[in-house]
């Protein structure tokens, strides 16, 4: 049986949506997501390992372990969790990825993130093609970005992020690399 990887991540994107708009509707003892990020991406890699194509991501980010009222440095003792999807265009590798986000403000409107987690991915293990050959299916995941808070709901982050997975299994381990932006919504 053959997987519509853009079906899923269609699905995907569409459940996301109403849980969105459920969550925006929520009162704050109801909540579901702590913030919720769209954006774009594309590769910067170069050479056979670059992938053609930009890169829409959604991301959801949760606060079990009370980042919101942390204060200063001790942000860093209470990641949040982040959950989500980069869909492959151009015939390129979708990701689904997932971990923890340590975000430090520096003042009440610029940030830094950093995350680490792992992904599951569509792209190509070993081939010929152009493109990453990934080595195997789930890859480590860790990125690094600065954001601006527009207003308390309202940000924007740049960010660069990476797949691979460290030469612990075994076939080629191109990776992937991809730089983007992304609007939040923190709720």
């Amino acid at each position: 049986m053959r997987l519509d990887y853009g079906r899923i991540a269609l699905r995907f994107l569409g459940m996301a949506s109403v849980a969105a708009t459920a969550a925006g509707s929520a009162t704050a003892g109801e909540q579901i997501f702590d913030e919720l990020r769209f954006g774009v991406s594309t590769s910067v890699q170069s050479g056979h390992s670059r992938e053609n194509g930009v890169f829409p991501e959604i991301t959801a980010l949760f606060d079990p372990f009370g980042y919101d009222a942390a204060v200063g440095w001790q942000q860093l003792l209470h990641p949040r969790i982040h959950l989500g999807t980069s869909i492959g265009t151009s015939g390129e590798a979708t990701q689904f990825f997932t971990g923890f986000t340590w975000t430090v403000d520096f003042n009440e409107k610029l940030f830094a993130e950093a995350g680490f987690g792992g992904v599951i991915h569509t792209g190509d293990l070993e081939g010929d093609d152009d493109g990453p050959e990934l080595g195997c299916r789930v890859l480590f995941h860790e990125y690094l970005g600065a954001g601006y808070r527009f207003t308390r709901n309202w940000n924007v982050m740049a960010q660069v992020a990476h797949s691979s997975h460290a030469n612990l299994c075994d076939g080629p381990n191109d990776g992937m690399t991809r730089a983007g932006l992304q609007i939040g919504y923190k709720f």
